[in-house]
């Protein structure tokens, strides 16, 4: 019997993951919902999925087995309480909630009701960010000396008319939107930062948030790291993150397309020899049936499913995981107040 699932947001990441869902040999994609009547529209037309301009009329009627949450951040907490308050394995959107108090009450709720539960920071199902994980878990480096995490892109370039990007309360700005994604990725794979100083909020293009991010951010064993924004870089076709770690025995530089090493003395058990190795995404990439904007999309999708089927709770981006990033926003917040 195949998993029923519904959709509650159709953006860009709503309309991809719909497109995602729809096809998966293990899920029946029952229901929509958005407030959008031309999108709406164009379900009707072209398919026979039922469509929704209530998410909770949605939820009632269709009675989903999960639901993918793609809305604006501000409503994800009332949509994702109420998914997961009727025992709906729930997949939320990043960033995962606006206040800590939101996030700490769906992280209970969702322990309480036993739900499956992920949030969509899709960079953990790229192969080279996996890969690099591995090798720093394997030593390859020895004792961390420093850190680099860095994202850039071309989405505010100029002044333009307000959207949800240009409303603090309602998710926008370089740091709910951009910065969280290199966050989580530090704190899975390097580790979680417990305090931010020399924080500095930049606008550049925008007047009611961020344009930039720049932070000094401190793990919990003590290591000390660089975490810098910007998503107002027109040099960048496309958002660009990536990762650097310094440590006694060299080095690795990564972002999604390749993992360069540099080692002062061969690893033998790892295959790297002296000097640089450089391994490519093609080799490291995750199989999957349906490949859209990159496979790490589906990816995600993928291991939602597969732990439903499972019952097994999601070791890669559960709501507990993805609060964490939320409470490393709140530090740098708060230390650029000072």
């Amino acid at each position: 019997m195949k998993i029923k699932a519904g959709i509650i947001g159709l953006g860009k990441m709503g309309l991809s993951h719909a497109a995602i869902v729809n096809p998966h040999p293990d899920v029946e994609l029952t229901g929509v919902c958005d407030t959008s009547s031309i999108v709406l529209d164009a379900f009707r037309k072209f398919s026979r999925i039922n469509v929704y301009d209530d998410y909770k009329k949605m939820i009632d009627t269709e009675k989903p087995d999960c639901v993918i949450i793609a809305s604006p951040t501000k409503f994800h907490y009332e949509m994702v309480s109420y998914a997961v308050g009727k025992g709906i394995h729930t997949f939320c959107e990043k960033p995962f909630s606006l206040t800590i108090s939101e996030g700490e009450e769906l992280v209970r709720l969702a322990q309480e009701q036993k739900v499956i539960n992920q949030v969509g920071f899709h960079n953990h199902f790229i192969g080279t960010f996996r890969e690099l994980k591995r090798l720093l878990g394997a030593g390859v480096l020895g004792e961390l000396v420093h850190f680099t995490g860095e994202a850039y892109g071309p989405v505010v370039v100029r002044e333009k008319g307000e959207t949800w990007r240009s409303d603090p309360r309602g998710g926008g700005g370089c740091l709910f939107d951009y910065a969280s994604h290199v966050i989580n990725l530090i704190q899975e794979i390097i580790g979680v930062p417990v305090k931010a100083s020399g924080s500095r909020l930049k606008k550049i293009y925008s007047k009611k948030v961020e344009d930039a991010v720049y932070s000094v951010l401190t793990l919990e064993d003590g290591l000390t790291g660089m975490l810098s924004v910007n998503w107002s870089d027109e040099t960048y076709r496309k958002m660009s993150t990536s990762l650097m770690i310094m440590g006694e025995k060299g080095k690795i530089v990564c972002d999604a397309t390749e993992l360069k090493i540099y080692l002062k003395e061969a690893n033998q058990k790892e295959g790297l020899d002296k000097g640089w190795t450089i391994k490519y995404i093609t080799d490291l990439a995750i199989p999957v049936n349906f490949y859209l904007r990159g496979e790490e999309y589906s990816a995600q999708i993928d291991n939602f499913i597969a732990c439903i089927m499972k019952n097994k709770q999601s070791e890669v981006n559960s709501f507990a995981q993805a609060l964490k990033t939320d409470k490393v926003i709140d530090l740098i917040i708060e230390d650029s107040k000072r």
